[in-house]
């Protein structure tokens, strides 16, 4: 097949693959990438290897019938592989059975995941385009990444802006802060990615060179290393979802001292004066002051003095990790620091203000590109329901329960199928133990996969589908002026077809075909997406190349007609012509409309309560003494590659690092390389120990991403081998408002493992057989 070099772009990068007849060789990061990352070497050995799906697989037991069985039906069973055919029957029929027994809203899709970054090829638009033709699904909305800041965020400023775009941009930080003030952090690892694709990932160099005009660069975390690489920065550590009270201590200060900018609150924002009197303490006899910030946050009171009248002083930046808002009342700390920043006067101003997840992604704090990409359509869905996407085992444990969500009232329906493309449920959710029991209500679990993830060995069936390097695909992202024309480098592995080639053969057998193909094949939907692109961009002032010369050329670097915006400039510039979305077209200190919902848990201003889980709880955490922080990993996407040569790299004893405060592993006989035990009443996980001094005391850091590895049966029960941190996170919401995850707030015990440790057997492919191991099934019908 000879040799052949092709870009192609990732969600973490922008590399170069070469294919020597027909196999992959080589993967190097694109030359025009300044800082790019690693994680793009793990495709090596993995999209050809031992763990991709091969053929169609069912479970034995499902296919026997057993879909009732006790709660350890889906775990390591064995598959029958069978052929297409004979898979998209068995699906399209038991779809059909479903809907027409129970209605669509039986059937749950929440598909949430980071699947491919090309626009077609995009596993969970392409599964929810599919159902939308056949009447629809029970969906989810909202993100585990950033849930209670999408539904906070409008209340206050109208919109989800400067959360995942429109940030005020890097070049007016770097020319006029003077203090950047980083609430949760600005961690390397997670600048490494960006949804759609990344291509330059310039985090790093723009805040060099802020620093190098002047600015100071405070990180305000529990983890010194929470901060940008090769950049001045001082700690500020504090206690876990202590940022509140740290906040709010801030406020109390320029209220005290008069720095507040009184000229700012009045003609921009509303509500002030119900939060000037909880802050000093007049509507519930408590200030909010540095002394009492200080017992609940381990923050001297006179650092915290002195930080707000440095912020009052001169042009200063809140940056607020995505992180803080994942933890019991998630939603104040987003809006506590909005207060604080209006306090200040600075939103609107270049270098100033506010923003949300700055070095969360990529992205953020880069130009938007001035026109939207397009993305293939998914049509409108005909079912009602829906859910808050960390609410899923509540969902499947709960039919005909009803929750409360940003002011109504909602009920489960009975979800009978779950069918599930482009994500892993076993990584993202909280508590998985819980999820695992969830996971068993279904009568039909149904994956796409292209490996044997958690996901796909918990399912009823699973087929296989394409890596990115095995079809043709589009790659542009609206942060990103480079697109990429993602051409298939390798053949696909075994019979793994791509998605839409799937969904198109079950829309056949359920008659919506030419709803769902509208009469394209998957290059013919490339170039029309193109088209589109064209259309956009022209619109905006931007020439795109005609699409034969971008095909043959494999990418193209546009024209910005962005380059430079500040987070709610005009607003401040004219709040008349551009009022915010919000009833009262200002910033909302005071929220008549959540204040109406009488949440207990969500007043209707910015306000401390206590987390239910965390350090300051006495009596949970004599028994738990350690809060767990379980941050994104810095060698893969989520649980992405996690069987990749950077990933394993990076495993102690062959699990998932645990970071821990050197005096904690001391008082545990703990020892650097020690496989661990971490433990609460919610389950317990085998990790490997790596003492630091880049934690506070009573904090242990163990990052998400490791394939969850429960124990086989002969091992300890109830042990996940791997180092999953979810198996102790709380499947609990923020509050009322958002239902949103909460896994930063979790307490738990750490201690040197003794016996023998079990092996690591996440990495081990199921047991699989074909149709000639099952006496009597090869007549039954759809398996002939």
């Amino acid at each position: 097949m000879g040799t052949a070099t092709l870009l192609t772009t990732m969600h973490w990068g922008t590399y170069e693959v070469r294919a020597e007849n027909g196999r992959l060789v080589g993967v190097e990061p694109w030359s025009g990438d300044p800082d790019p990352s690693p994680i793009g070497r793990s495709m090596l050995g993995t999209v050809q290897g031992e763990l991709r799906v091969a053929r169609p697989a069912i479970r034995r037991g499902w296919l026997e019938g057993n879909r009732s069985s006790p709660a350890s039906r889906r775990v390591d069973e064995p598959f029958v592989e069978v052929s297409w055919e004979t898979a998209l029957d068995i699906v399209a029929a038991e779809l059909q059975r479903v809907r027409s027994t129970h209605g669509n809203s039986a059937v749950y899709a929440g598909s949430y995941g980071w699947a491919s970054a090309g626009r077609f090829h995009h596993a969970q638009g392409q599964v929810h385009r599919f159902l939308n033709t056949i009447g629809g699904y029970t969906g989810s909305v909202l993100s585990y990444s950033y849930g209670a800041a999408e539904i906070i965020l409008p209340h206050v400023l109208g919109s989800t802006d400067a959360l995942t775009g429109n940030h005020t941009t890097w070049d007016g930080i770097e020319e006029h802060a003077k203090l950047i003030v980083a609430f949760g952090g600005l961690p390397w690892r997670n600048t490494q990615v960006q949804g759609g694709g990344s291509a330059r990932h310039e985090a790093s160099a723009a805040l060099r060179n802020a620093v190098a005009n002047g600015a100071r660069l405070v990180n305000v975390s529990p983890v010194r290393d929470d901060a940008p690489r090769g950049v001045e920065t001082e700690w500020l550590p504090l206690r876990p979802n202590s940022d509140t009270a740290v906040m709010l201590a801030l406020c109390h200060v320029l209220i005290r001292e008069g720095l507040h900018d009184e000229a700012f609150l009045a003609r921009y924002c509303t509500g002030f004066e119900t939060v000037r009197a909880y802050i000093l303490g007049q509507s519930d006899g408590q200030p909010k002051d540095p002394a009492w910030a200080a017992k609940l946050s381990g923050v001297d009171a006179a650092t915290i003095d002195a930080l707000a009248r440095d912020m009052a002083a001169d042009r200063t930046m809140l940056m607020v990790s995505w992180s803080l808002q994942r933890a019991d009342h998630g939603e104040q700390p987003y809006w506590t620091a909005i207060t604080l920043a209006a306090l200040l006067g600075q939103i609107g101003l270049p270098g100033g203000g506010i923003g949300f997840g700055y070095s969360s992604t990529n992205g953020a704090g880069r130009p938007e590109m001035g026109f939207r990409w397009p993305s293939v359509p998914q049509g409108k869905n005909a079912v009602a329901h829906f859910i808050p996407v960390a609410r899923m085992a509540d969902l499947l444990l709960n039919p005909g329960g009803s929750f409360d969500f940003n002011g109504a009232r909602l009920t489960y329906p009975d979800i009978r199928l779950v069918y599930w493309a482009g994500g892993n449920p076993f990584h993202h959710h909280q508590d998985l133990n819980r999820l695992v029991e969830a996971w068993q209500r279904p009568e039909t679990v149904i994956v796409n996969e292209q490996f044997w993830t958690a996901t796909a060995r918990h399912a009823d069936i699973v087929l296989p589908v394409t890596t990115p390097l095995e079809r043709n695909d589009l790659a542009f992202s609206n942060r990103e002026n480079l697109i990429v024309a993602m051409k298939q480098a390798i053949e696909p592995f075994q019979q793994a077809r791509d998605d839409f080639a799937i969904f198109a053969d079950l829309a056949a057998r359920l008659g919506t075909s030419e709803a769902f193909t509208e009469g394209r094949g998957a290059d013919e939907w490339i170039r029309h997406l193109y088209g589109q692109a064209v259309e956009n961009a022209n619109a905006a002032g931007v020439e795109m190349p005609p699409f034969e010369r971008f095909w043959q050329d494999g990418h193209a670097d546009l024209a910005r007609s962005v380059t430079s915006q500040t987070f709610l400039g005009a607003f401040r510039a004219d709040p008349e012509r551009h009022p915010l979305a919000t009833p009262s077209g200002r910033i909302e200190l005071f929220s008549a409309t959540i204040e109406s919902f009488s949440y207990d848990d969500c007043p209707g201003h910015a306000a401390w309560r206590e987390p239910r889980e965390w350090l300051g709880n006495e009596n949970l955490a004599e028994q738990f003494p350690l809060h767990l922080l379980s941050p994104q990993p810095a060698d893969k996407l989520h649980s992405q590659y996690d069987h990749g040569s950077v990933s394993r790299a990076s495993k102690v004893a062959g699990r998932a690092p645990l970071l821990i405060n050197r005096e904690d592993a001391a008082a545990r006989g703990i020892v650097d390389g020690a496989v661990v035990k971490v433990f609460n009443e919610r389950g317990s996980c085998l990790a490997g120990a790596v003492l630091t001094d880049s934690l506070i005391p009573g904090v242990v850091q163990l990052p998400t991403g490791a394939w969850f590895d429960p124990a086989r049966p002969g091992e300890p029960e109830g042990l996940e081998k791997h180092g999953n941190p979810n198996v102790l996170t709380p499947d609990r919401g923020t509050s009322r408002l958002a239902q949103s995850p909460t896994c930063n707030s979790t307490l738990v015990q750490v201690s040197r493992f003794t016996g023998t440790v079990p092996p690591v057997t996440a990495f081990d492919p199921p047991a699989t057989t074909d149709l000639s191991d099952l006496p009597g099934m090869s007549g039954r019908k759809g398996l002939s």
